[in-house]
Order: structure tokens, then sequence, then C-alpha cells
């Protein structure tokens, strides 16, 4: 028979920034995340095609309001609420948005999630 696998909800993750990464907002608020390039093909291509040492991502409105709200504390359910109060339905449909917005970072590597109460 198949194993018990206990069911977690998507929704209760805390995601985390992951701390490789510094982020500034710029004068609109808008969140400005730094992502270096220092592996040994970066460093090639940094060296025979100019390419940058560092690039910087720049969020949308919405994107930024949410980075802004992960704190190490606020699950993906209270997310959703915040940027439901922010942007009202301007925001949806926000759930889909926001899971997919999550599912980027996470394989951009830009947070990482914790279960709420664990570390």
């Amino acid at each position: 028979m198949g194993k018990n696998k206990k069911q977690e909800n998507y929704m209760d993750f805390v995601p985390l920034k992951n701390k490789k990464y510094s982020w500034s907002e710029n004068e609109k608020g808008r969140v400005i995340v730094e992502v270096p390039h220092e592996g040994f093909y970066d460093k090639i291509a940094q060296k025979f095609f100019k390419t940058p040492k560092i690039s910087n991502i720049e969020l949308d409105d919405y994107g930024s309001f949410v980075w802004k709200c992960i704190d190490g504390v606020n699950t993906i359910y209270r997310i959703s609420e915040e940027v439901h109060k922010h942007f009202g339905e301007k925001a949806e449909p926000l759930l889909n948005r926001l899971v997919k917005f999550f599912q980027i970072l996470k394989d951009h590597k830009f947070i990482i999630y914790s279960k709420e109460g664990k570390d």
C-alpha cells in the first residue's frame, strides 16, 4: 500500500529571503534585488564578453509589495491577505498570481520556505 504522507498546505509556508542576495528600494518604492555572478563561467563571460558582475532585478509594484511582506513570520496566506487589502480587486486572480510569483522566487533561489512554527 502507499505510504501515509502528511499533506502540507502551501498557504501555511513561511517564505524567507535568501541572505545571499542584497536588495534595496529605488525612488519609486520598487525593490531591486542584486544578483551576483560569481561562478567559473560567469568570470569567463565577464572577462571576454563584458557581462556585469551583478545584475539588478527590479520587481514591479505587486512583486515589491510582496517582497517587503516576506519577513520570516508571515505565511503565504497572510501575505495574500495583505496584498488583497493593499491592491483590492486589481490583484485578482490573487492566489494564482501569488503562487506563481513564489514559485519563480523559489526557482531562482531568492527565497526558501519554512513551515509555520519551524525553522
